[in-house]
């Protein structure tokens, strides 16, 4: 079934049109730098858990856990969703030691500046603007083939649609204009999840496609417990899990935002909504999958539009469309919003050579910036990549950063340098293996074997570390690596993704480490909060007036257990 154009046209224009009111209630003929990025960070518990909420579950992640149902079965959607929503989950910890040093900061590269120098900052803010290309051009991917799937317009047609819409209400007021929608989206988003998802279960045949299309699956796809889909799927998001949460800026910009007390239930809350919201969407791509769908024009991407137009009638449709509209509009905007922020704060606001930076050159270097990644973000979608591999891909690139950057945070002895050889010298090992430019078999695959038990030791002790301290995270990353191995050696080689992943951690940490342990450096983190403080001096001064009508209410968390005073021990 094809909607007709002027419907989509008339859904596109209440949807954006409501997002520009919203937006333009909240602008400022005088726009304040720090609330263009931060909303000064006294953002209440209810924006802030519905906008990470709403940002984490991307079209993309609908997309792309769809297309894991399909091609690896029921585990598909489970290792998808689980995984990424632990994402959230682990920056909790991290993000209160983060809040602690540097209250007032704007990006975790803002931080690293104070901490090591130019080259850690650069390569920090390098990265968020690669990953957060790459969401803003899978975003407006999942919307193209959305709107040439149910109109009768083209892909080319419907990117344009998505880029000039969620620029139209980010412009003028950044950040707090793509929390505030966030909002009113994550709504409009979690109702029509409940609605369209069992309806289209129904309409398919109910429980009995499960016994019917049992034919069309495999062997591994029929297994719950499938190893393709947790050595394909499931492990290199394992994997990602810390990269995501420590190298995406959206995500620390809400870390940045939200009142510090509120930090724990928002994170949490978001955890919960994303996880049981992208699983329910991937189940579609399960359905088809017994149901024995191709995927129009053999794209993957094609999938949850295809399924739509084939169960659902009109209204239904009309549904759908403003559920995945809202839910790229709100990552998309909050892509803008960090990559203003990555260029206002690391690349002038802080790259100015000891000269203050001007507030108003700031907010219109945000807001030119916001401009020319659209433009480079409708460049890229041209190409109509498949989603799930470019969110792979990233996150195991954001490998590369996640020991330097968290050890940055609480060993003082670690250095610039130490820093900047150790991302460099991962990023080289990684780029071979991920992509096979060398042979691995023979030595090399057991030398790759060895950093990849590596790898999952740092991983793991990473993961216990943040939420329980430095001995657990030692013997539980110990513990994980001597149980791996015999598994492991000679055998993860043959899965590039996740090689590519467990090197990336196992070689940063590594070089990290031995060119920090003997250095006789003792950072002094109470001088970061000094280095990373408001452009705005009005900002400084009066924070609560610049919070505006983001301000929720929240109860406090007096018995919180990762309180400053109660660390992780260096």
């Amino acid at each position: 079934m094809e909607l007709n154009g002027w419907l989509i046209v008339a859904l596109l224009v209440v949807f954006f049109g409501g997002s520009l009111y919203m937006s333009m209630r909240i602008g400022r003929k005088k726009e304040n730098a720090d609330g263009y990025m931060t909303g000064g960070g006294k953002i209440g518990f209810g924006i802030s858990a519905a906008s990470m909420t709403a940002t984490w579950i991307w079209a993309s992640s609908m997309y792309a856990s769809a297309t894991s149902g399909y091609t690896y079965g029921v585990s598909g959607p489970i290792h998808y969703g689980l995984w990424g929503a632990l994402m959230i989950l682990f920056i909790y910890p991290f993000g209160r030691r983060i809040r602690a040093v540097a209250p007032n900061a704007h990006t975790i590269a803002e931080v690293m500046y104070a901490r090591h120098g130019r080259s850690s900052q650069l390569m920090l803010a390098g990265s968020n603007v690669l990953g957060s290309l790459i969401s803003l051009t899978t975003n407006l991917i999942a919307g193209g083939a959305l709107i040439s799937m149910l109109s009768p317009f083209s892909f080319g047609q419907g990117i344009l649609f998505i880029a000039a819409g969620v620029l139209l209400y980010t412009l003028w007021s950044g950040f707090r204009a793509s929390v505030l929608t966030d909002f009113a989206q994550v709504l409009a988003m979690l109702g029509a999840v409940v609605i369209v998802i069992p309806t289209v279960f129904f309409m398919a045949g109910g429980p009995s496609m499960f016994t019917e299309g049992a034919a069309n699956l495999t062997a591994q796809q029929s297994n719950f417990f499938s190893s393709d889909a947790f050595l394909e799927q499931g492990a290199p998001y394992i994997a990602a899990v810390l990269a995501y949460a420590i190298g995406n800026q959206t995500i620390a910009q809400r870390l940045f935002a939200v009142r510090e007390d509120l930090i724990k239930p928002t994170f949490i809350t978001a955890t919960i909504g994303y996880g049981a919201t992208v699983i329910g969407v991937g189940m579609i791509g399960v359905m088809a999958l017994y149901l024995g769908v191709k995927p129009a024009g053999g794209d993957t991407n094609n999938l949850m539009p295809q399924m739509a137009v084939t169960y659902l009638g009109p209204v239904l449709i009309c549904l759908f469309f403003v559920m995945i509209i809202g839910s790229l509009s709100s990552t998309a905007d909050s892509d803008l919003a960090a990559l203003a922020s990555i260029m206002m704060t690391d690349i002038y606001g802080r790259g100015k050579s000891g000269k203050k930076p001007n507030p108003k050159t700031m907010v219109l270097i945000g807001r030119i910036t916001m401009i020319v990644a659209m433009a480079a973000g409708l460049y890229f979608a041209t190409g109509q990549m498949n989603i799930l591999d470019m969110l792979v891909f990233v996150g195991a690139l954001w490998g590369c950063l996640v020991f330097p950057v968290i050890a940055s945070f609480y060993w003082p002895k670690v250095t610039n340098l130490a820093f900047t050889v150790s991302v460099l010298v991962a990023m080289a090992v990684f780029l071979p293996v991920r992509f096979g430019w060398i042979p691995l078999n023979g030595f090399a695959g057991i030398i790759v074997d060895v950093l990849n038990v590596i790898g999952i030791g740092v991983i793991i002790g990473l993961m216990a570390f943040g939420f329980f301290g430095k001995k657990v995270a030692l013997w539980a990353g110990a513990v994980a690596a001597v149980a791996s191995t015999p598994i492991v050696i000679g055998f993860l080689h043959q899965y590039e993704t996740l090689s590519g992943s467990l090197v990336a951690y196992a070689v940063s940490a590594a070089v990290c480490y031995f060119m920090s342990f003997r250095s006789k450096k003792n950072f002094d983190f109470s001088v970061l909060a000094a280095k990373t403080g408001s452009f705005d001096v009005a900002s400084a001064e009066h924070p609560e007036e610049f919070a505006g009508q983001l301000q929720g209410e929240g109860d406090n968390d007096p018995d919180d257990d990762l309180d400053a005073d109660k660390e992780p021990a260096r």
